[in-house]
């Protein structure tokens, strides 16, 4: 099985590229930049943003029987009418843009094989707003509105869309940037990753269209 990884380096990339490399997959990783070396998987740079880098990705990568859709960011602690454009645009591209363009430079090839896993991250916050993240909660929302689409799409065709809503994740960049918060509470990498590989499976063909909570204890 190949998998690709997108925002491979980032907090919770690591946690799903061990979890695919432990079943044996053939894993590569997707990132805009890397640091250190690991021999047992492809890095590649590309800028998700832009379609044709995406579809050197996906080529490089082997035409992956699994997209991994990890990438995002994070902006916000403004109120809509203290929200500028270059707020908002950021969100939708990072969260939305390069979804819908990793997604559309996957699928033919899926679909030629009538076999596919795309498995998209999200976050609780797309189905439960939260005051002052306007840009980052509708950037959020619209990635599950684009996999569930994707899923009533793909009926019948062997290939699955799923999406994975995880709470707080516990990252080094969350626990600086909320030092006073509960870590216990918060949802753990590996547990996000087992997920990921499940859905991304075998025993997960019939399961199509999920939005999966992964809350942790917040």
């Amino acid at each position: 099985m190949r998998v690709l990884v997108t925002g491979a380096s980032g907090g919770l990339g690591p946690a799903v590229m061990e979890a695919f490399l432990s079943t044996g997959a053939e894993v590569a990783g997707v990132a805009r930049s890397w640091t250190g070396e690991d021999p047992r998987f492809k890095r590649i740079h590309a800028d998700l943003s832009r379609a044709e880098e995406c579809r050197r990705a996906v080529q490089d990568a082997g035409e992956p029987d699994v997209l991994a859709h990890l990438m995002g960011g994070f902006a916000g602690g403004h109120t809509v009418t203290e929200t500028d454009e270059a707020e908002w645009d950021q969100m939708m591209n990072v969260n939305l843009r390069s979804a819908f363009l990793m997604f559309r430079a996957a699928l033919p090839a899926m679909l030629r094989k009538k076999y596919g896993r795309i498995v998209a991250i999200g976050s609780r916050t797309a189905v439960e707003p939260a005051a002052a993240l306007s840009a980052y909660g509708v950037s959020k929302c619209g990635l599950v509105h684009l996999v569930r689409t994707l899923a009533l799409e793909l009926k019948d065709t062997g290939v699955t869309a799923n999406i994975i809503l995880p709470g707080v994740i516990d990252t080094e960049a969350n626990r600086r940037a909320m030092a006073q918060a509960d870590f216990s509470r918060w949802v753990r990498p590996d547990s996000i990753a087992r997920v990921v590989v499940w859905l991304a499976s075998d025993a997960a063909r019939d399961v199509n269209g999920a939005v999966v909570p992964v809350y942790g204890r917040s």
